[in-house]
């Protein structure tokens, strides 16, 4: 038998949000639960709390009576963390601060029999660090859950670098028991959620910084064109900058300053400055009684329409189907207003590389119009093309979100970000594109997985994305990851790992 499946008790040590959740599940997966605290009045409110949400479980029919009454038995109230014990395995979830679990994990060594094995729940502290304060490292490795634990089935499984070579698999196995998903993430500042989640962050604050668009507008784009269930900047106000800014400089500086990682100082400003978002009632939106105040979007402009050329079928389309005049020469006359949809470079470099007159060119993102169409206005375009092209698209009953024109637009920029991000964990293999994707699906609740994303809209297009921003700014930010780089010119998804040495090794004698 597997040491999975012969676990039959953990204890869990610490009673906070993430103690509680981690023992409802454990509970409800048939372990016994041993839980503990410095304080015993904390552990029997970890159980009294945990006793109820299993009741309301059972009130909900998710669990049957019998299954919920099952479950609260089998937690065990301790006296204290190094209560003698026989459990099979220790998980830690007490504060983020490397001195304190240091010295519970050094305690513990000596309290528990030689065969229990340790987890720490870190978000992101090195584990390595950790397992450091034991005589015996191999015996730690991370279990980092996320909150809510009941609901978020994500579970990343971190080996320390002296972790022993078989717990990893077996923490992977003892998480799927538990009905959750593990993926295995090296021990690197973000593990592989937040490192994968700077990507968002980061390229959205430089998006405001070089004012291209308005936070709200950033947000609607990305719920409505790239599919997110929240915007970034709606997500940093429920995250709090006082929590969110520290992650984005330590991954950073974790990397050395790695420019693809890199924070902005918007952040930091707004953080010092006490808007921190819905927890102080302001932050990139104001908050009114806990609801957010979103500015409303600007009605299309009505008047004379003008003829529409595009260098898009599909787009030429849609507005023939909502009785806007299209020209479809090869050419544009002079009265039409031109809407070009590159991949990477802005509207108004594809104009002038085609020669079209500048004057009467806008962009169109041409990432995913199901929901908006995103316009974008350059410097030198006559204002009267812009209300033209904007009421042309308004006409399909979509909603337009105006931006200032750019390499990348808005949605582009966001997506290659992401994707390069990914392509750069992979590349050092700090995961492996399975658990990237996973990683990012279910712990930041992505549509896609960045690499898969990456498939689907064409790794070609996405390197298209970055080389015209590398181009435009110099920022090395920019720079493609050779995962991506190597994957577009020989055919091949970003999924995958492709041959490597140690297949070829792997099939000799």
């Amino acid at each position: 038998m597997q040491w999975a499946e012969r676990v039959g008790a953990v204890r869990v040590i610490g009673t906070g949000v993430m103690g509680r959740g981690i023992a409802q599940l454990a509970a409800t997966a048939g372990l016994t639960v041993e839980l503990a605290d410095v304080r015993r009045e904390a552990v029997d409110a970890a159980v009294e709390h945990v006793g109820a949400m299993l009741d309301k479980l059972a009130a909900k029919q998710r669990l049957s009576e019998q299954e919920a009454e099952a479950a609260k038995q089998r937690l065990r109230p301790v006296d204290g963390p190094l209560t003698e014990t026989s459990a099979d395995l220790v998980i830690e979830a007490v504060r983020e601060d490397l001195a304190t679990k240091r010295e519970l994990f050094a305690e513990l060594e000596k309290a528990c029999p030689e065969g229990a094995v340790f987890a720490t729940n870190t978000s992101s502290l090195p584990v390595t660090s950790i397992a450091a304060a034991l005589r015996d490292p191999s015996r730690l490795a991370g279990l980092h859950f996320f909150n809510p634990v009941p609901l978020m089935r994500l579970v990343e499984v971190i080996p320390g670098a002296r972790t022993a070579e078989w717990i990893p698999e077996a923490f992977a196995a003892l998480v799927r028991r538990l009905g959750h998903q593990p993926v295995i993430a090296a021990d690197t500042p973000g593990f592989l959620v937040n490192h994968a989640g700077r990507g968002l962050n980061t390229e959205a604050l430089q998006i405001l910084a070089e004012q291209l668009a308005a936070p709200a507008d950033v947000d609607r784009i990305c719920r409505d064109v790239l599919g997110l269930r929240m915007g970034p900047f709606e997500l940093m106000d429920l995250t709090g900058l006082d929590v969110t800014h520290p992650v984005m400089e330590s991954v950073w500086s974790g990397f050395y300053a790695e420019p693809r990682l890199r924070p902005s100082p918007i952040t930091r400003g707004r953080m010092e400055a006490g808007l921190l978002g819905r927890k102080t009632g302001e932050g990139f939106y104001r908050y009114v009684d806990g609801a957010k105040q979103e500015p409303p979007e600007p009605q299309a402009p009505s008047g004379p329409r003008r003829p529409v050329w595009s260098d898009n079928a599909e787009l030429l389309d849609l507005l023939a189907a909502a009785d806007v005049a299209v020209e479809r020469g090869a050419a544009p006359s002079a009265e039409a207003v031109v809407l070009l949809t590159p991949f990477g470079p802005g509207a108004a470099t594809a104009a002038l590389d085609a020669g079209h007159p500048v004057r009467r060119v806008c962009g169109v993102d041409p990432l995913n119009w199901d929901r908006r169409f995103t316009l974008t206005v350059h410097p030198a375009v006559d204002p009267d093309v812009v209300r033209a092209a904007w009421a042309a698209l308004a006409a399909t009953g979509r909603a337009v979100t105006l931006v200032r024109d750019g390499a990348g637009m808005v949605a582009q920029r966001l997506l290659a970000a992401i994707v390069n991000t990914a392509c750069g964990i992979a590349e050092q293999g700090l995961g492996a594109p399975e658990d990237i994707d996973t990683a990012v699906r279910l712990g930041l609740g992505y549509p896609r997985g960045p690499l898969e994303w990456a498939g689907h809209v064409g790794a070609e297009r996405v390197l298209a994305v970055l080389r015209a921003l590398h181009s435009a700014t110099g920022d090395p930010r920019y720079r493609p990851s050779r995962w991506l780089v190597d994957r577009a010119a020989l055919g091949l998804p970003p999924t995958e790992t492709g041959t490597t040495p140690d297949d070829v090794l792997s099939t000799m004698d």
